[in-house]
């Protein structure tokens, strides 16, 4: 099944696909992640939903993220995007040997969340603005130090990710060696649809699906992949997250970046003059086979107000 969400009377609704143009509204009030806790519950409303007989076309639909997450994880999964970014900083870099021992992620900012078709202010001050055409799973039932067998019984369904990130502010503060953090606090937008796992089950390939993923910037294609050149499983990404803790309903595991699938790894492979910075009046399109895309017009950002330490540096 496909869902939507999308504001009717001033609220979210969430909606199934009927069929290639309609919706059918779920009971107002009900969001993805209280859904997604009980087994069964969301295809039931849904199925309930289709037997009413109230539709309403999706081209007339306002669409929201398809989820608002508790929590948002994103990973590096794909070795060729890895191998191209590290050579912003190193041209002689390759792909450090822990990509293959564990696979690593960050904590982004939940409130973030966009929708498909919404403006993506640049990030204040930011004068090296990208995006990172991903998929992320949605997490399901809650698990807690999971098998990866077991981890697969989690996952709900997926949603196209497109990371927008401010790559000079991520630089400076990555000297600390920490973060990403504030490099990618401006927006994360979601695709149109949630599909569900048992959509793309026609679609697997090896530990993942046979999906091709594109990102385009004013109608020109930057980057394409297919999902299975994955490294890391999403079941693998989600036992990783739950180890020593818990994932729970509407947690979002983001894939990383796919290869070609952000201006860095273009400019780590080709010079920084290979393609500018995002600009206010682009226009950012992701598309992935079957899991829909997004579409987000890049605007300006608000100004930045500086902020110092009140003790003085000794050197």
């Amino acid at each position: 099944m496909k869902f939507v969400r999308h504001r009717t009377a001033g609220r979210p609704t969430l909606a199934v696909v009927a069929d290639e143009e309609t919706l059918a509204d779920l009971p107002p009030g009900r969001e993805l992640p209280e859904l997604l806790a009980v087994q069964g519950l969301l295809s039931d409303l849904a199925e309930r939903a289709m037997r009413s007989g109230a539709r309403s076309a999706l081209a007339d639909a306002e669409l929201m993220a398809p989820l608002d997450p508790p929590t948002f994880r994103d990973f590096s999964t794909f070795p060729e995007h890895t191998a191209g970014i590290v050579k912003v900083a190193d041209p002689d870099g390759g792909i450090p040997p822990e990509f293959w021992e564990i696979p690593t992620f960050y904590f982004s900012n939940p409130y973030a969340i966009v929708g498909p078709r919404d403006d993506v202010p640049v990030s204040p001050g930011s004068e090296l603005f990208d995006h990172e055409l991903e998929v992320a799973a949605v997490v399901g039932p809650t698990g807690r130090d999971l098998s990866v067998d077991e981890a697969e019984d989690h996952i709900a369904g997926f949603v196209v990710l497109n990371d927008f990130s401010a790559r000079d502010v991520q630089f400076h503060e990555m000297r600390l060696r920490l973060g990403p953090a504030k490099g990618k606090d401006t927006a994360t937008a979601l695709g149109s649809f949630f599909v569900t796992a048992d959509e793309l089950a026609a679609r697997r390939s090896g530990s993942s699906f046979d999906l091709r993923m594109e990102v385009r910037v004013n109608g020109e294609l930057l980057g394409s992949d297919r999902l299975d050149s994955m490294a890391w499983s999403f079941p693998a990404l989600a036992a990783y997250a739950s180890r020593g803790t818990e994932i729970r309903p509407g947690d979002l595991l983001g894939s990383g970046t796919c290869q070609g699938g952000c201006l860095a790894e273009l400019w780590g492979r080709n010079g920084m003059d290979f393609h500018p910075p995002l600009q206010p009046g682009d226009v950012v399109t992701t598309s992935v086979e079957g899991l829909g895309g997004t579409s987000n017009r890049i605007v300006a950002g608000v100004e930045r107000h500086e902020i110092r330490p009140w003790k003085e540096s000794a050197q």
